[in-house]
């Protein structure tokens, strides 16, 4: 099969999009016949740079159409598979796509990235949320070649190749824009995509400047690491010929048959390992959404007790949050009013399948909150906890040894507008206020300086009136009276 890359100019200058974007069509129309597959840059529609959300819709708008008509173009003419990258609209808001066409020019598969970049989200406001969720690799099958994708910042998620090396894929699709990294970090990334999982890695990008050693590196590597086209900052088109069914199959060692690279390391796979992964992962604190409900001590208290079953019943009903007291003893970090639960243990179970509401009550010091620190590192389960604090002292060692950590300041035995005041100093990110202070005007109040707002209610009416009056989380020892009211509360909102 021939192998086709194109790697047309871009600019910084937003005056020369309409140039640029007649310059991409013009390659496509360099392209012929003897190619079997076409593989062009990300966002194809928007050919320079574009700062605002405003500037990059209005491109979108003006060239999206043209393109997607002339890659289908493009395909049929050449009689080639093709692959380019650009805007779609979902009814979620735009996403930054790759379309897959095929000979007939019809488009038959779409990848959505899966990695957008801070700007991405914050400024170009593109849709994010399916992100968020768990899903499988993407792979289009044509003509029995089976493919899978990846898309600029994509590439830097190593931790994503094992799972699309188990897909048995023959050709990665990489339309990028990688700006920033030199021609020799472009190879090594995606030599060790290549080899990794035993597939062609075809890889499109844009050129800064022919002279420029950063940006470019279109590429073709064939699964054993071998570069077989590299652009460079060239613009234009280059080529390459592979046997797609050539792949690349390693000595497994002590007399076993050779094996492709992730077959040999899959025996040996320890997944307790490394970082917490998979399905059964939550959104951290800072991107879980609102209304909650937070089981103290766990599940039904009155069923189970304050035990790890309790905990784990909590987590397996689609409670957002747990929350329990610890303490030190010669034993180490406890859960407070418990049959013995170590605090790592819940740890270890636990660690990125629920938020944490770690209540303390006891006065801190510095070997204690380190330990406590250094237990919640060993389980990568920082994005996934927050302290709850009655009193300043706790407050400012906790963060003296992690600025980052979200406090939580609990004024409901205090006077509570004072409280409220003094929380609002300390620069908390969380309040649990009492069922006087639970009224609106407060609650907006204490939401205008963006802190969360936490009240304890046992009955479904009690919680339903705070919720209703702005609550953000609900703190209760009966969360299987209120987690269905919750539920659809943001069943409506969604």
């Amino acid at each position: 099969m021939k192998l086709c890359v194109i790697q047309p100019e871009y600019s910084a200058d937003f005056s020369r999009a309409d140039e640029l974007f007649e310059k991409q069509l013009s390659l496509m129309e360099h392209c012929d016949s003897s190619m079997d597959i076409i593989v062009m840059p990300e966002a194809c529609d928007i050919p320079v740079v574009a700062k605002t959300k405003e500037q990059s819709e209005e491109l979108y708008h003006k060239y999206n159409k043209i393109l997607l008509e002339k890659a289908a173009e493009t395909a049929k003419r050449c009689n080639s598979i093709l692959f380019l990258n650009a805007r779609s609209e979902t009814p979620n808001g735009i996403r930054n796509t790759t379309y897959a066409f095929n000979r007939k020019g019809q488009i038959v598969g779409k990848y959505y990235k899966q990695h957008l970049v801070p700007n991405e989200v914050s400024i170009l406001k593109l849709d994010s949320d399916y992100t968020f969720e768990f899903s499988e690799p993407t792979v289009i099958e044509i003509e029995g070649i089976r493919f899978a994708f990846l898309v600029c910042y994509d590439f830097y998620f190593y931790e994503a190749f094992a799972n699309i090396a188990r897909q048995n894929v023959d050709v990665i699709i990489g339309c990028s824009h990688q700006r920033s990294d030199t021609h020799r970090s472009i190879r090594i990334i995606s030599q060790f995509l290549a080899y990794n999982t035993n597939a062609y890695v075809v890889r499109s990008s844009v050129s800064m400047d022919e002279k420029s050693d950063i940006g470019g590196g279109s590429m073709i590597v064939a699964p054993n690491g071998e570069i077989l086209a590299d652009m460079e900052s060239r613009i234009g088109i280059e080529t390459a010929e592979i046997d797609v069914n050539n792949k690349y199959y390693k000595p497994a060692g002590f007399g076993n048959a050779p094996s492709a690279h992730y077959e040999y390391i899959e025996k040996g796979r320890r997944p307790w390992k490394y970082r917490p992964a998979g399905s059964a992962i939550v959104l951290p604190d800072s991107r879980m959404p609102y209304p909650r409900v937070c089981a103290y001590n766990g599940m039904c208290k009155e069923v189970l007790g304050n035990s790890m079953a309790a905990l784990g019943a909590a987590i397996g009903a689609g409670t957002d949050e747990i929350a329990f007291e610890i303490y030190k003893n010669e034993v180490g970090v406890m859960v407070a009013e418990s049959e013995m639960i170590l605090f790592e243990e819940i740890l270890k179970k636990f660690s990125c399948h629920t938020v944490m509401n770690i209540i303390v009550r006891d006065d801190l010091n510095a070997e204690t909150v380190k330990d406590i620190f250094s237990l919640i590192k060993k389980y990568d389960c920082e994005k996934y906890i927050y302290f709850t604090v009655c009193d300043t002292e706790n407050a400012k060692i906790l963060k003296t040894n992690n600025e980052n950590i979200s406090i939580c300041f609990d004024i409901r035995d205090k006077n509570s507008y004072d409280a409220i005041e003094n929380a609002l100093l300390l620069g908390i990110q969380k309040i649990i206020l009492s069922g006087s202070c639970c009224v609106p005007e407060i609650i907006n109040k204490v939401h205008e300086n963006k802190i969360i707002c936490i009240a304890c209610a046992d009955e479904v009416t009690e919680a339903c009136e705070y919720i209703n009056n702005g609550i953000d989380t609900v703190l209760t020892n009966s969360c299987h009276k209120i987690l269905q009211i919750i539920k659809e509360i943001r069943e409506e909102n969604a």
